[in-house]
């Protein structure tokens, strides 16, 4: 029996949230209602302006095995913070909603831990500006053996692929999981990110195959009905299983 049912590799951001009205929106220079990355200085600028601001540890794939520790599985993730009180933060509050922090944050270095400044209007939408700090610096050295390679099921965010260290990270974890027979899955991100990464994506999915160990991607992979994100039917036809969401 493993140690881990799902462990989740991906990055480590807290999310900082707080009302804003169009006004604020507009001194601010902030475009209402999607995601952009922003620099360390813009990012601190912005958190220093958010008031009466709630914080969650946050991450795409941080937040699927929240649920899941929530549920009751036996979780765990994959992720790289600063020793500082965002970090700190982050660390505790994941092992708080049931799922186990294993890489401890981070002393020295520059980078502080990643964040996103959300930004929520009364009509319900959100603003996001994200930075994303040390979390873009995870590398394969933060992948031990005996979490990637103890587990069910790896769940792996496709940004990693954004950059070099974080490819490596990714793919270890992945042959790790597969060494010891476990099954890996794949959140591709967003269509922008199949584009710049859609080879190394199907190159994964083979060796992932090789003894019959499934990769779950998605359809974007196919790119057959002309566009990132077609219907589910069509399949990339390397994959065991798809899953589509909006």
């Amino acid at each position: 029996m493993k140690k881990y049912q799902v462990v989740g590799i991906g990055n480590a951001i807290v999310d900082v949230i707080t009302q804003a009205d169009e006004s604020f929106l507009e001194m601010m220079g902030i475009e209402k209602g999607i995601m952009q990355l922003v620099e360390r200085e813009r990012g601190e600028i912005l958190y220093a302006a958010m008031k009466d601001r709630v914080q969650a540890p946050g991450g795409s794939v941080a937040n699927t095995l929240a649920g899941l520790g929530n549920l009751g599985l036996k979780t765990a993730f994959i992720g790289r913070v600063h020793d500082d009180t965002l970090g700190r933060f982050y660390a505790q509050g994941m092992a708080e909603d049931g799922t186990d922090f294993v890489n401890p944050p981070v002393a020295g270095g520059e980078l502080p831990t990643s964040r996103s400044m959300i930004f929520v209007s009364k009509d319900g939408e959100r603003s996001m500006n994200t930075y994303l700090g040390i979390s873009s610096e995870l590398g394969p050295q933060d992948v031990s053996d005996a979490v990637a390679g103890d587990t069910d099921y790896l769940f792996l965010e496709g940004y990693l692929y954004d950059k070099p260290k974080g490819k490596e990270a990714f793919e270890r974890a992945a042959k790790l999981c597969q060494k010891t027979g476990g099954r890996a899955g794949i959140a591709l991100s967003d269509p922008f990110c199949v584009d710049r990464h859609r080879e190394d994506f199907r190159r994964l999915v083979k060796d992932l195959d090789s003894d019959r160990q499934r990769a779950r991607m998605v359809e974007p992979l196919s790119n057959r009905s002309g566009g990132c994100f077609g219907p589910s039917r069509a399949g990339c036809g390397a994959c065991g299983l798809h899953a589509v969401g909006r």
